[in-house]
């Protein structure tokens, strides 16, 4: 039981909170304690009624507990927790701008094609997001198939469409995920690009990180393969080193010559 709770609390805040409250929601459900009527998506009942719960529980539902709950899950926390332990490690406020980022986008383009439910489309954006910032990584699919990560998406979309399920939840997840792949780690790398997605300063205190203007990431943790800027001055000593030569230091001045 220990290790189980330390395995818990090992895992990284934002991906804790957010599979805990999934699984939660899901498990109300099962229990009869709530009905997925009073969570699914409607823009009529948050507008008129003032729901406006179902613009959050739209994401932690993910159907009745079985095979397809459970391979769900198993994504939401293997991709959720790889990109807050990879490329937005010390930067969870980030991660949950992006969250934010993700499912104000997902809510309005869920109006259109009436979805009901939306965390599916919520992992395909962190699946999309892990498999352009990871674009080397080997896959392999139930040992038959064997991809670079970025053709994770892809896959995934095909198994969608081959078991008969509606293909729109993974075109809006992987939709939102390259929006916001091109505006955090394309659009910042060009010559007159810089980020247009913001964290507010209260979010960063609340997981309370240090705040530097001028922060470099370590060239690790910097993601999409891009060229990021501040690549590292050259040290002066080392070029007085290699360019100067050094007066001794005990080099006594000249004896002044007597007059005649």
């Amino acid at each position: 039981m220990n290790a189980l709770r330390q395995f818990y609390l090992e895992i990284p805040v934002v991906t804790r909170a957010y599979t805990t409250v999934c699984v939660l929601t899901t498990l109300a459900v099962h229990l009869d304690l709530v009905s997925p009527l009073q969570l699914y998506f409607n823009p009529t009942l948050i507008v008129r009624k003032f729901q406006i719960w179902r613009l959050a529980t739209t994401f932690l539902y993910f159907g009745t507990i079985g095979i397809s709950f459970f391979f769900n899950m198993v994504f939401t926390y293997r991709y959720c927790r790889m990109l807050e332990d990879g490329s937005f490690r010390g930067r969870s406020s980030d991660f949950v701008m992006m969250f934010i980022f993700g499912g104000v986008l997902m809510t309005f383009f869920g109006i259109f094609v009436n979805l009901l439910f939306l965390g599916q489309a919520f992992t395909l954006m962190l699946v999309y997001v892990w498999s352009r910032r990871n674009p080397l990584v080997p896959m392999n699919f139930f040992g038959v198939l064997n991809f670079q990560a970025p053709y994770l998406p892809w896959v995934l979309l095909c198994c969608s469409m081959i078991l008969g399920n509606t293909v729109w939840v993974d075109i809006i997840g992987m939709g939102v995920g390259h929006i916001y792949y091109v505006l955090e780690d394309v659009y910042p790398s060009l010559s007159n690009g810089y980020r247009l997605i913001k964290t507010p300063y209260f979010l960063k205190r609340l997981f309370n990180e240090h705040i530097e203007r001028n922060y470099q990431a370590p060239a690790e943790d910097r993601p999409g393969g891009f060229r990021w800027g501040g690549e590292g001055q050259p040290l002066l000593p080392e070029q007085n080193a290699a360019g100067e030569q050094q007066e001794p230091a005990d080099q006594a001045p000249p004896a002044a010559g007597a007059p005649q």
